[in-house]
């Protein structure tokens, strides 16, 4: 962790500064105290936020705000990173924030220190310019690679609670697929999972006769539903996919037909699809598999999130030709990949999403181009400046 700030319009330096806070979720690594530091000294009214639930981590979270009135534009990220993997096998130290051949190293980097980093670069240059338009927060979880429930979900009631009121959000994921400026993420599908259980009858293995195995049961649902596909996608949407993930039953001996067995699985859904109608769904294929063999029961997870659409024409059409002017790129309208956390940002205000290239995220020797942190930081201040006078 860094005790001195960097200069904050320069994002590189940042970026750096962030990537050396060890922030592994649900460690707060002093990734936040350091943009607490930075925003505080520039004068943004800042909060921590410390929020829990039994069963669950403690999750520290951050809201920054400037300015007053509307429009209000808020930046959502998290500063969470997941773990670095087999230290030995980086290049450099997964939280030095080292550049080598014009690239900065470090878990996060991409993921999504970067795209923060380029944030506050970019809000304190525009700021610095002049008087701004309207207020600018950030919305910044320590708990979006983990389970998601002491994150932005509550830091979202708390905002809420105090009355802010936003006009539009922009998310900073990695949204790029090859080059920046090539994707803006403008919805995203839902994500379900849950669990097959199937019930037998432990027993002796060379007494099958005195036993019912639940194994081949199992096998023979998840052959049937992963068999079916749910459908062929649509203008908006790729096709929705179930994936089974794992397959288990506890046991440990060779000689014993286990009671039980278990297959866990997640389905990535598109429009046409919902949490009930794919239980629905989901409850008649294994029914169908299972006919009156099977003692068989499904579980789903809760929380769900469903797929959403973001229609804001002018948010999507300002982010866009900033893009455009900075990168020469015209910029793909994308509901792929996965999820993030403006599933729960589409709840209070449009939201889109747009950050570096996701090509390293979560891989040994994440990094990312100074070039692009530098491009990025230039489009959001772009985007901001239009977006502040153009909804004034």
């Amino acid at each position: 962790m860094t005790d001195s700030i960097p200069s904050t319009t320069d994002p590189v330096a940042l970026l750096q500064a962030l990537i050396a806070c060890p922030s592994v979720t649900p460690e707060e690594g002093g990734a936040i105290a350091l943009l607490d530091r930075v925003l505080g000294a520039a004068g943004f009214e800042t909060h921590t936020l410390v929020f829990s639930e039994p069963g669950t981590p403690d999750v520290t979270n951050f809201f920054a705000r400037i300015g007053t009135g509307a429009p209000h534009l808020m930046f959502a990220g998290h500063t969470d990173v997941v773990p670095p993997g087999d230290v030995s096998q980086w290049t450099k130290g997964p939280f030095e924030g080292s550049i080598v051949d014009g690239e900065i190293i470090g878990r996060g980097a991409v993921d999504m220190k970067g795209g923060i980093a380029a944030f506050v670069a970019a809000a304190l240059d525009y700021l610095a310019s002049g008087q701004p338009q309207g207020t600018i927060s950030l919305l910044i979880t320590g708990d979006e690679e983990g389970p998601a429930i002491n994150g932005t979900p509550k830091l979202l009631d708390w905002a809420m609670a105090r009355g802010e009121k936003f006009t539009a959000a922009i998310v900073g994921e990695p949204t790029n697929p090859a080059a920046l400026g090539d994707a803006i993420k403008v919805g995203r599908r839902g994500s379900l999972s849950g669990t097959v259980t199937v019930r037998g009858k432990q027993g002796h293995v060379a007494y099958p006769h005195l036993a019912v195995n639940p194994v081949p049961q199992l096998a023979r649902l998840v052959a049937a539903v992963s068999a079916e596909r749910l459908d062929s996608g649509n203008e908006r949407f790729q096709p929705s996919n179930l994936e089974f993930v794992s397959v288990d039953v506890g046991n440990p001996a060779f000689n014993v037909i286990p009671a039980e067995a278990r297959a866990r699985f997640n389905i990535r859904f598109n429009d046409q699809w919902n949490r009930d109608s794919l239980d629905a769904w989901l409850r008649a294929q294994l029914a169908s598999a299972a006919g009156n063999e099977v003692d068989w029961s499904l579980t789903l997870e809760t929380p769900s999130s469903d797929s959403f659409l973001t229609h804001d024409a002018k948010l999507i059409k300002t982010l866009s030709s900033a893009i455009e002017a900075v990168t020469g790129r015209t910029p793909d309208l994308s509901t792929g990949g996965g999820t993030s956390d403006a599933r729960f940002i589409k709840n209070v205000c449009p939201v889109v999403e747009f950050g570096l290239v996701g090509q390293t995220m979560h891989q040994i020797n994440e990094r990312v181009a100074v070039a692009d942190v530098l491009q990025l930081t230039q489009i959001y201040k772009r985007f901001l400046a239009d977006f502040l006078v153009g909804n004034a």
